[in-house]
Formats: C-alpha cells, structure tokens, sequence
C-alpha cells in the first residue's frame, strides 16, 4: 500500500511551490488563497514537516519542499499523460467485438475493410464465441449475438433478423441426378444446423418442404451440424443441399460458390443483435463501430427484413 497524501494537497502544493504564490495557485486551481492554505497545513501535517516559509508578501520553500518538488511536478506530469492516454484509448486503439463464429466469418470479416478504412486509428479483435462473453472479465467492448434479443440489463439494438433458404453448389445441377426440380431433391443428401437454444422453434427442413409443398421428402435424413458455417462448407464441396440462413451466405451467393436452387425462404425468430453495456457508449469508438454496423448490415438484410417494421 502507498502511503499518499491527498491528491488536493499535493496539487495546491505543487502549484504554490511553482508559482512561490498561493494567490496565483489559486487562480490556477479555480480555489480561493485560503483554500491552498489549508491544503499546505494539511500536507505539512501529513508529512510532520514545514514546506513554506511564509512572510508579508511572500512565501519561499523549505529546503525539504525544494527537494521534493522535482519528484511531485514529474509525477503529476505522468499522471497528466497516463489520463491523456486513456482518453485517446477511449477513442481509438484497440476495439474488442465478440461475435457469433459464424457471423464473424460469413458477414463481419467481410466488412471490416470498409471500417478500417473510415476509422484508420480504431484497430479491431475479433472474438468468435458462440457464448456470450463477460465484458468487464474477457475484455470485450461490443459483442453480436444470434437469438431472441432478450439481454437483460443491456444496450441491445437489432441489427437485422433471418430467413432460412436452402443453397448448394453450383455442381449439383449437373450430373445424373441434377437439382432443377423440387422433386429431384429426394436424390441429394440435406444438410442440417442445430440451432439448439437460439430460436423458440428451429427452421427445419420439414418446416420448409411443407411451405414448398413436398409431402413425400425424407426430411431427417442427413448429417447435422451444430455451427452453421461447417454445413455451410460442406454445401460448398458438394455434399448436400443446406438449409442455412440468409447474412451467412451471402459473400458465397455474390461469388457464385453457392446458388439458391429455389426462390422459397422461410421466416425465422431469430434475429443478430448488437449488445453492450450502456456505459460503453460513451467510448467514441464504441459509437463508431455500432453506427457503422447498422447502417452497413442494413443493406445486406434479407428482403423481408427490410419491410418489417423495427
């Protein structure tokens, strides 16, 4: 433990002492002459030990005072600079986000050249969690969660919600067995995404083949995946067709890796949420990050998603 004065008389001190003034270590304190007075009694109290010699007009140091001077005067400059520092830390510097693994792989890794490129001074690191991580204990600033939205306690803001639509590669429609038709997809392996606890009732395909109207499709057969980008990947090789959600594949679809083989999607619970604590929006870079994902995501948002009200 550090034996420390308080910091008020170490301050009236300091300025006094440069100033050999208390008048004008009041002005600089915004304190009245009396005030720096009683912090100097309190310090020299403290310390058992005179730090002025006080006459008419004037005051001088002690020779105790004068040695100590130089020590007290760099370390309130370092404390200047440290708090200086944590304000600019609080702007820019190093951002942690915690995202959902596969909205950090398929959607944000994405982007983040565009927001790199506004805020050149904000660096990001990106935490793939699919569990919510402690922002005080793990560091985090911002976390994007896939679910319900019901974050109790925190600032939480939609970023944009999901639909389900089946997607394969392109190499499924060649072949003996080619994927043009509703019905030809009894001849290729569906590829499922448990998602466990995110959603109040999972976009299956049994609920999809009932919305396109296939009442004879095996709807459990195939393996299943419990992280949506590795039914994803496998879609990408030719393995299947995987019902998947709309943010996840759209770089895949853009680039022609992956194809939708039909124009029927299938509206979710679910919804990415932006979630942090209140108080972290007082960080300007927090604020920057947050105004620049929504209004990003906002464009890559299913269709559907853009015509329901927020």
């Amino acid at each position: 433990m550090r034996r420390l004065p308080p910091l008020k008389s170490l301050q009236a001190f300091e300025a006094a002492a440069r100033w050999l003034s208390f008048s004008k270590a009041a002005d600089e304190l915004f304190v009245t002459p009396a005030a720096i007075s009683q912090q100097i009694k309190q310090l020299e109290v403290f310390l058992g030990t005179p730090l002025f010699r006080r006459m008419t007009r004037a005051v001088q140091l002690t020779d105790e005072a004068k040695t100590v001077l130089p020590l007290v005067t760099d370390g309130f400059d370092k404390l200047a600079e440290a708090v200086e520092r944590l304000a600019r830390e609080e702007e820019t510097g190093l951002l942690t986000v915690s995202s959902a693994p596969t909205f950090a792989i398929k959607w944000l890794v994405q982007h983040l050249t565009d927001f790199s490129s506004r805020y050149p001074d904000i660096d990001v690191r990106l935490d793939a969690s699919l569990e919510m991580r402690d922002f005080d204990r793990d560091g985090i600033d911002v976390s994007i969660r896939l679910g319900l939205g019901d974050y109790p306690g925190l600032h939480v803001a939609r970023i944009f919600g999901e639909e389900v639509s089946p997607v394969c590669s392109p190499m499924l429609l060649e072949g003996d067995r080619p994927l043009n038709t509703l019905d030809n997809l009894k001849d290729h392996r569906l590829l499922h995404v448990d998602w466990g606890k995110l959603t109040a009732y999972s976009p299956t395909w049994e609920i999809w083949a009932k919305a396109a109207g296939l009442e004879d499709l095996d709807v459990a057969r195939g393996p299943q995946f419990s992280v949506e980008t590795m039914a994803i990947e496998a879609a990408i090789n030719g393995k299947g067709v995987a019902l998947v959600s709309h943010s996840a594949v759209a770089s895949d679809l853009r680039t022609g890796r992956l194809i939708k083989p039909f124009d029927l999607a299938v509206k979710t619970d679910m919804a990415y949420w932006l979630v942090c604590p209140h108080t972290h929006l007082r960080r300007a870079k927090v604020r920057a990050f947050c105004e620049w994902l929504l209004e990003t995501a906002a464009d890559d948002a299913p269709i559907s998603d853009r015509m329901a009200p927020r």
